[in-house]
């Protein structure tokens, strides 16, 4: 917006000086034109009288102002001869205004171009003798237009530079007002900058003209009740965590007790039963809790060193993965230095995430794989696993909340999982998609944004 500012009042004092700058110049250049040629016409008119005395002391004095002028001007005098006046002057060549001069008593003058001027203005005066009598000869002055060239420039090439600086310093005038301008939108752009970072404390200074402010006052005001609900909604999950978390932790434990006092096979199987239904209730009530912190957007994101949270979640889900002879591995090494932008513990709930659910869907011996790509701006982590995989129809539907798909996953998984790992990337300005892996399986790819900033 600056520079669309900052070109518009450029462009406008561009009009400005074509306006009133360009005229000024060319009326400057017509009267250099005009004076000039008055100029010689008067020399010219003055030489064609003593030209037209014809006495002796005439034609002395023509001869001298004559030489007295060609000395002082870029000009040069020719004259024709009269029988009584012969004076020591070149002689013009026979033209066409040579003839109007003569014969039909015309005074001419020819710039030697039709563009502006040639290289001589041509003054044919007629001579008379005393008393208008008839023409006896003329007088012919032949001026060299360098000096007029050099003026014109001199016009033009003022204006010019003029017209740079005053370009120039329009420009300047133009960054400041423009930064002033848009002062109070930037302010504005940096409180929403903020708020996507999860700062809900944002507020931005009520200046600028009345409409920006009235903007800003909205946009506070709008503020203060987002975070009074986000607040809210805090209270809210940890009341959650807390009334929903215990009552199930007993009751877990009451069916534990009871499943060792009990003989009967068949109450065994029914108090297993409970106990599984408990503990995937505890995981859809875990989840929907991560879920709601995720969307309360808590936290703003940091840089994070990746191959910190990688190896500790891999460290933490092979003990696991050993247990059915599933090999967790990375797929090449990861760079120390490189750093993610994301919430502390959204990338470790995300990557717990994918880990369960590709650690669920492999078969036994099978193999999971965690990759890492760094790009210009951003980092890809794909979990590549070699369970059943997904079809074309079911990926779009596998970060809905509760859905749950017809593989190993239907059977125990709170359909909660994708769609946790799809809000928190996406809370961190990141992307999530599924894709088939090489040979079979399924391929979760997360785009995270990555820092600037370089790790130690």
């Amino acid at each position: 917006m600056n520079r669309q500012l900052i070109r518009s009042y450029i462009l406008l004092v561009a009009v400005a000086i074509l306006l009133f700058t360009v005229p000024v110049a060319f009326t400057l250049t017509k009267q250099l034109r005009d004076d000039t040629k008055q100029s010689v016409q008067r020399e010219a008119a003055t030489m064609a009288l003593l030209l037209g005395n014809s006495d002796p002391t005439s034609c002395d004095a023509l001869v001298e102002v004559a030489k007295a002028y060609a000395s002082a001007t870029p000009g040069t005098v020719q004259v024709t001869a009269t029988d009584s006046c012969t004076p020591k002057l070149p002689r013009p060549d026979a033209d066409a205004a040579l003839t109007r001069a003569t014969e039909n008593d015309k005074v001419t003058a020819d710039w030697g171009s039709d563009f502006i001027w040639g290289k001589h203005l041509v003054v044919t005066v007629p001579a008379h003798q005393p008393g208008d009598g008839p023409v006896v000869g003329a007088v012919r002055i032949v001026y060299s237009t360098s000096g007029m060239t050099s003026r014109l420039w001199g016009i033009w090439g003022f204006r010019a530079g003029l017209a740079v600086l005053v370009l120039a310093a329009a420009a300047a005038i133009g960054a400041i007002a423009a930064r002033r301008i848009t002062a109070p939108l930037r302010e504005l752009n940096g409180m929403a900058s903020k708020f996507s970072d999860g700062d809900l404390t944002a507020r931005s200074p009520v200046t600028g003209p009345p409409e920006t402010q009235t903007l800003a006052r909205t946009l506070n005001q709008g503020a203060e009740r987002l975070d009074t609900l986000v607040a809210s909604q805090r209270i809210f999950v940890a009341d959650a965590s807390h009334q929903l978390r215990t009552p199930l932790t007993a009751l877990r434990l009451s069916l534990d007790n009871i499943a060792d006092g009990v003989d009967d096979e068949f109450v065994r199987e029914d108090v297993e039963q409970a106990t599984a239904e408990v503990v995937r209730m505890s995981r859809l009530v875990n989840g929907l809790l991560v879920l709601a912190r995720a969307e309360a957007k808590v936290t703003a994101a940091e840089p994070l060193s990746l191959r910190d949270i990688v190896d500790e979640r891999l460290t933490m889900w092979r003990p696991a993965a050993d247990e059915r002879g599933v090999t967790v591995a990375l797929g090449g090494s990861i760079d120390g230095r490189l750093l993610v932008l994301a919430s502390p513990g959204h990338l470790d709930q995300v990557l717990d995430n994918v880990l369960s659910n590709a650690l669920e869907v492999s078969p036994d011996g099978g193999r999971i794989t965690l990759r890492v790509e760094s790009r210009a701006d951003a980092v890809v982590l794909s979990v590549l696993d070699e369970g059943p995989g997904m079809s074309d129809a079911e990926k779009p539907r596998a970060f809905d909340r509760f859905w749950r798909g017809q593989g190993l996953t239907g059977r125990s998984g709170s359909g909660l999982g994708l769609a946790v790992v799809k809000q928190l990337v996406t809370d961190d300005g990141g992307t999530v998609t599924l894709a088939d892996a090489p040979g079979g399986g399924l391929q979760v790819v997360i785009s995270l944004r990555a820092s600037q900033k370089s790790g130690g």
